[in-house]
């Protein structure tokens, strides 16, 4: 039995037949770990000494034969090696911590900080729409039917609890006038600010963020704050109940007809209840947001290849971590359900710009921020 470095130092010296003289205690050098590369006159006795001999030395057609035996194992070791057996790179382990950091310091997902917002008025006490609504006419009349059949179809009631219990409900009308879509704004304003305010909040926690300059920063959260804000939102979403849980308040969706199959023409819900149906980790979700986060076609990104290498990385981290951690070939087809998932959502943002737009149009109730997000310049 012998280590494998002298094995082969005894095999490279047989072959060149060497006969090597020790030029320092003749012949009596000590021959140990530290010192076996001192003397190789010395080192090669010691190895006789121990019984080596040249005649079992293997050939070298041998030796190739036992290297294809051994890369052959290899190979069929990693197709049945089990879920989890590859393991992440410590970079990407890195990635993922810093990245689930970032959400745990800006999301809290009992809304606790969401406070002073505007609740929808309850109609029977005397909320009309504004008389330039009632009755518009003309272009405003086209546009104002648009949001009606629009958005029409999907209403949402709303349930606050209060501190000490209480309970105090919204349930938007039966019919499609449009005034729940009137009262719902100055709230939806408030809500969508919150996120908002928290996906700027998770990006600037992000380093690989912090290194792009300023003018790329703010052209990437331009781009996806709106999507950003619909996965932190999927993870609060309960498909069973049709209800978003955010702390004390809950957002259901009502439908009259008593199924959801009108509801689900509606992209956006439909986007809600097949990502649900995905159950993603934590860890899947916040990968999600940023892999949205760094794409380099947003409009006014300038350094884009830099901004392209990291959503790859980011694209390829997930990959990995659904190898690691779903079992096969179950979740095979995960990676590209939730790729698929990220399409469909850019094209849902391009759609609720576009309504954002029009209905700011006819009646403005953006925020500051939403204004600067949306680019909506007042007149």
């Amino acid at each position: 039995m012998t280590c494998e470095g002298c094995k082969g130092f005894f095999r490279r010296a047989m072959k060149r037949n060497a006969r090597p003289r020790c030029l320092f205690r003749k012949g009596t050098c000590e021959i140990t770990r530290k010192t076996r590369r001192q003397c190789q006159a010395c080192r090669l006795r010691k190895c006789l000494e121990s019984g080596m001999r040249k005649e079992m030395i293997m050939s070298d057609a041998a030796v190739e034969e036992r290297r294809a035996l051994i890369r052959r194992k290899k190979r069929e070791q990693i197709r049945t090696q089990p879920p989890g057996a590859k393991g992440l790179t410590e970079e990407q382990r890195m990635m993922i911590r810093e990245l689930m950091n970032a959400q745990m310091k800006t999301f809290d997902t009992n809304f606790s900080q969401f406070k002073n917002f505007r609740l929808p008025e309850v109609l029977s006490s005397g909320c009309e729409i504004p008389n330039s609504l009632q009755t518009p006419s003309g272009e405003e009349a086209v546009k104002w039917s648009q949001i009606r059949e629009n958005l029409g179809r999907v209403k949402v009631s709303l349930q606050l609890r209060g501190e000490d219990g209480s309970v105090w409900n919204y349930k938007p009308p039966a019919n499609n006038s449009g005034k729940e879509i009137f009262s719902m704004l100055p709230h939806i304003a408030d809500m969508s600010t919150y996120m908002f305010k928290g996906i700027i909040n998770f990006a600037k926690v992000i380093s690989y963020f912090r290194d792009l300059t300023i003018e790329d920063q703010i052209s990437l959260l331009k781009g996806a704050t709106f999507e950003l804000c619909q996965l932190r939102f999927n993870t609060v979403f309960n498909a069973e109940t049709g209800t978003w849980e955010c702390g004390r308040l809950s957002y259901c969706l009502e439908d009259p007809a008593g199924g959801f199959q009108q509801l689900l023409l509606e992209p956006m819900l439909k986007f809600h209840y097949m990502l649900k149906k995905l159950q993603l980790h934590k860890e899947e979700y916040v990968l999600m947001q940023a892999i949205s986060l760094f794409s380099p076609d947003r409009p006014g990104v300038v350094q884009r290849c830099v901004v392209d290498q990291m959503q790859e990385r980011f694209a390829i981290t997930l990959k990995a971590y659904i190898e690691c951690h779903r079992p096969q070939p179950a979740y095979r087809f995960l990676f590209l359900k939730i790729m698929a998932m990220l399409t469909e959502l850019r094209s849902i943002n391009a759609q609720h710009t576009k309504r954002l737009l029009r209905i700011q149009d006819i009646h403005p109730f953006a925020t500051p921020l939403m204004q600067e997000l949306f680019g909506i310049v007042e007149g």
